[in-house]
């Protein structure tokens, strides 16, 4: 391991392998278990990492809820509780599994009344996030009394004057929940003013800077003008960024050494592509697969899917035994969504259906 990577050493390309022969099977006791992987027809990968995914869920519903006696210390779905609610949610869309709602659903109530007094305005961190999610899960259950309080409290959250402009603490977090309980109960539900002004923050990736803003600004209709600004935007960006094609975490700092979604090239990726289509996990392996999932469902192209097959083939194969070992970081908060485990299990019950994948609280 380099600094803040792993060497690359898969092809950009690898034909799945529909039958295997005595001789290939020989051959694939000494292959490399990660190029086995990679591969392997996608159907059997796919319930591979789908097994995966309902291990590691139950392990991390144990450590977040059980363990902790149903008791909330961190509410947020960034690095607490109510990202294991989040990514059991997930995970009753890929199997319908009831029980899974019902948690989520318990898991959200504890979360409500731990994030009562909170100020804090955004989908990842703050009020926004709990009350979108409570709405959504209770549309999903059919309960309209728990639907209407969760739309009443979060219409009485306020966005203060000096709340800076960012995607995690930020305008452009209170945003996206609008955005979030638009598309999963009906547009129009949550008027969404456009509340932006320049603080002095100059950061350009997606959590606290320029790529997360005109990411959920173009989920909007726009003015002429605004439209203009945000091409500008983007178009500044893109000339500005390195010889390498990654991006600086700040206007005025030049070192090319973050690649993630946070800062770096992965989450302006997925800004990009967001301008493509109208004009188209944080700091770790799991949130770059992403980019290639976001590249696949915009144009159908195989080779993106395997590359983010590649990904996902890694962590599956080489996650556990890296962050044992230490040469893989496993999060602060080792089981949350966004700095541990959970975005892994998330990416692998997304890599089960491609075309409908998306970076969780991110994409919509």
């Amino acid at each position: 391991m380099t600094d803040r990577y792993f060497e690359n050493f898969m092809s950009d390309f690898v034909e799945e392998k529909a039958t295997v022969t005595g001789i290939e099977a020989q051959e694939e006791k000494e292959e490399d278990s990660l190029l086995k992987l990679l591969s392997t027809p996608y159907p059997t990968l796919s319930e591979k990492l789908k097994r995966a995914a309902l291990d590691l869920k139950e392990t991390i519903v144990v450590e977040t809820w059980g363990i902790t006696g149903q008791k909330v210390q961190d509410f947020s779905l960034y690095r607490g509780t109510l990202g294991t609610a989040f990514l059991l949610l997930k995970s009753y869309q890929i199997t319908g599994n009831k029980n899974d709602l019902d948690l989520c659903s318990e898991i959200i109530k504890a979360c409500d009344s731990a994030s009562s007094s909170s100020r804090v305005v955004t989908f990842l961190v703050g009020r926004a996030g709990v009350c979108a999610l409570g709405a959504v899960v209770a549309k999903r259950q059919g309960n309209k009394q728990m639907v209407d309080y969760y739309l009443t409290q979060f219409k009485e959250i306020e966005v203060s004057e000096d709340c800076p402009d960012e995607i995690i603490r930020g305008r452009a977090g209170y945003l996206w929940a609008c955005l979030f309980l638009n598309k999963n109960l009906g547009d129009g539900i949550i008027p969404c003013p456009l509340m932006f002004e320049y603080n002095g923050e100059r950061y350009w990736g997606a959590a606290h800077g320029l790529a997360g803003i005109l990411y959920v600004l173009m989920n909007f209709e726009l003015a002429p003008d605004v439209l203009a600004d945000v091409k500008e935007t983007l178009k500044y960006m893109i000339n500005n960024r390195f010889p390498s094609g990654n991006y600086p975490r700040e206007e005025d700092k030049r070192n090319d050494d973050l690649v993630y979604w946070c800062h770096g090239a992965p989450g302006v990726a997925l800004t990009l592509v967001k301008a493509a289509e109208k004009v188209g996990i944080c700091h770790g392996i799991s949130g770059n697969a992403y980019v290639f999932l976001s590249l696949y469902r915009m144009t159908g192209n195989v080779e993106f899917l395997h590359k983010a097959k590649a990904f996902a083939c890694f962590l599956l194969d080489r996650g556990h035994k890296l962050i044992s070992e230490g040469q893989m970081h496993g999060g602060d908060t080792p089981y949350s969504l966004f700095e541990g485990i959970g975005g892994m299990v998330h990416l692998f019950f997304d890599m089960t259906d491609p075309a409908n994948a998306r970076f969780p609280a991110h994409e919509l």
